[in-house]
């Protein structure tokens, strides 16, 4: 049974569905639209313990995932969301021990679901030619404490990749058909290449590129999320949903040789 401390991370959700993440800090109080919560009666608590506002409200203060980590980060560049995330890290097979290059750190939401799956014992190679986002991504994993597990590079994957055999190369950059020559050289035989674009013309580029460079069972998708709003008598689907963010293009390297052996 795992006790709330100071310095501890908690996920309020409220009475009204509205989600926060707060660090725990003796003698702060923590507001909203629907009272404010003294932090000092939350230490010692359990996660998922009961708390009462000074209105009224209940809330629940939960251990936070992952994911809620990931969904406070800054907002640096456009960031990949939970539905896309999920299918990325199933489709690229990314687990512990693995090895993954990342192009395009970005606001390191991805760089640090990466992290947090090849833990302890893999690695990610996460390249950017913006030093500045990789020194914002380095005090993001750093408070994750994923820090050791990223190695954060200043470099275009599109002209080198300097790994070899990876298990997987995931990248978010706005020309993925140049760096699919790069990867292909960089993927252990039958790993697996990710990439994300916003438009069909850069999905129709990257695949192309993949069908010359040796890559195969090649897909695409778009992911569409649509929320309940359930109630007996009264369950429909919400009126706004989340639909376009991005396409998802999936391929293995094929051995090209492998024929005439």
């Amino acid at each position: 049974m795992r006790t709330i401390g100071e310095g501890d991370r908690v996920l309020f959700v409220t009475q009204r569905g509205k989600r926060y993440l707060v660090s725990v800090k003796r003698g702060e109080r923590f507001h909203t639209s629907e009272g404010y919560v003294d932090l000092d009666d939350v230490i010692g608590k359990r996660y998922g313990s009961r708390i009462k506002t000074n209105t009224g409200s209940i809330w629940t203060a939960f251990e936070p995932t992952i994911l809620d980590h990931v969904l406070n980060f800054p907002r640096i560049t456009q960031i990949v969301y939970p539905k896309d995330l999920g299918y990325i890290v199933l489709m690229s097979g990314v687990r512990c021990g693995s090895r993954v290059v990342e192009g395009g750190t970005g606001s390191a939401v991805l760089t640090a679901v990466l992290a947090y799956h090849v833990a302890p014992h893999g690695k990610v190679y996460s390249y950017d030619v913006n030093e500045e986002y990789l020194k914002n991504a380095e005090k993001r994993l750093e408070s994750l404490g994923l820090r050791d597990f990223v190695e954060l590079k200043h470099g275009d994957l599109t002209e080198r990749i300097d790994e070899r055999d990876v298990d997987a190369v995931i990248l978010d950059i706005p020309t993925p058909w140049l760096a699919v020559k790069p990867s292909y050289e960089a993927l252990k035989d039958s790993g697996i290449f990710v990439s994300i674009s916003p438009t069909i013309e850069q999905v129709i580029e990257t695949v192309d590129a993949l069908k010359e460079s040796g890559f195969a069972d090649i897909s695409t998708v778009e992911i569409l999320l649509r929320n309940m709003r359930v109630k007996r008598g009264m369950t429909r689907p919400e009126h706004l949903m989340h639909a376009h963010t991005v396409y998802i293009t999936t391929a293995r390297k094929s051995v090209a040789d492998s024929l005439d052996r």
